[in-house]
């Protein structure tokens, strides 16, 4: 996966760098600490019906989920091209609780630890499974990335470009919330996007509750002259009937690096 940062040889411990370490870890060390979660992981069987076609989410017998239902009729095209989650995150579990902690426990401790394996499983899933998002977008690999925004009235820099930014090496694709826009309802004027013509965007977001701020985050990309838009997620959002859904369905499955929900065997990168 040429855009993973490959020279660095894997990355620096959040954990140890907050405390002014210089601890590194390999490839096969993120992997570990991937693999060291799974048993509290779950992912979208690939292939399974009933499971909504842009998010994931159970859709009973229909191609897509109520709300990216609507989402198609409101924008059709506009929208992006592919959204694969990493995970599931259902509510009150592991992954849900380091989605929240990493850009909101008060202790820094705390914060590193869910940001450490936030990076990892983001990581990971770009470097092996990237080439299924673009092959299921129909698309080449991406010429640009960017987060979707935080919510109006959060300054800064969106914790989770700062977090993964040093290890990619695509070209950053500025996103921003618009001033006067505060609902968070689908909405082509709810971001900017600077020009991006001709570009291929991979856009990254830690959680899909609704997906509202995704797709409208693809809308501006769009507009600012974006060819396609592969979202990545870390967690899929559940409620805990639509977890009791899938598992009636057999659509959940077990979490593993080996697989995604687009997952295609000519698409898998062989690690080292």
């Amino acid at each position: 996966m040429a855009a993973v940062v490959n020279e660095v040889t894997g990355i620096w411990s959040l954990t140890g760098h907050l405390s002014g370490g210089t601890c590194r870890a390999k490839w096969d060390e993120l992997h570990a600490l991937v693999a060291g979660q799974a048993q509290w992981l779950k992912a979208p069987r690939p292939g399974s019906p009933g499971l909504c076609a842009v998010c994931r989410a159970p859709s009973g017998r229909k191609q897509r989920c109520f709300q990216c239902e609507l989402h198609h009729q409101c924008a059709g095209d506009g929208l992006a091209d592919i959204v694969l989650p990493v995970a599931y995150s259902p509510k009150g579990g592991l992954l849900a609780r380091h989605l929240r902690l990493y850009k909101s426990d008060p202790d820094a401790t705390g914060r590193a630890a869910a940001a450490e394996l936030l990076l990892a499983l983001l990581l990971v899933f770009l470097r092996d499974h990237g080439a299924c998002a673009w092959g299921a977008g129909r698309s080449a690999e991406p010429t640009h990335v960017a987060v979707v925004p935080m919510a109006r009235g959060r300054p800064g820099e969106h914790p989770l470009r700062a977090l993964i930014a040093p290890y990619l090496t695509w070209r950053w694709a500025d996103l921003a919330a618009q001033p006067d826009e505060r609902q968070r309802d689908l909405d082509p004027r709810r971001f900017s996007a600077q020009p991006v013509p001709g570009g291929r965007v991979l856009l990254l977001d830690d959680t899909w509750t609704t997906g509202a701020s995704a797709q409208s985050a693809a809308m501006a990309l769009r507009r600012a002259g974006a060819r396609s838009v592969t979202v990545v997620v870390g967690g899929r959002h559940l409620r805990p009937d639509q977890v009791g859904l899938l598992e009636l369905s057999a659509a959940i499955a077990p979490f593993s690096t080996d697989t995604c929900a687009e997952h295609e065997a000519k698409h898998v990168v062989t690690r080292p």
